[in-house]
């Protein structure tokens, strides 16, 4: 179930990003250059911040 949570916010955060950057301004793409490099992170060292806060919250 944190997978797919993760996945979700994930994938909500980018296309907000798109969203904002076409109707605010430019520099929002980078909330999506960021939320990109954690899931890459992610990947590489099994570490990801929003998963130990959903473990917290008690989701299983």
């Amino acid at each position: 179930m944190r997978e797919r949570i993760i996945r979700a916010v994930a994938g909500t955060l980018v296309l907000t990003s798109i969203v904002l950057a076409w109707t605010v301004h430019i520099n929002w793409l980078a909330l999506g250059a960021f939320v990109g490099l954690n899931l890459l992170q992610s990947s590489l060292t099994r570490f990801c911040p929003l998963e130990m806060i959903l473990k917290k919250a008690g989701v299983n």
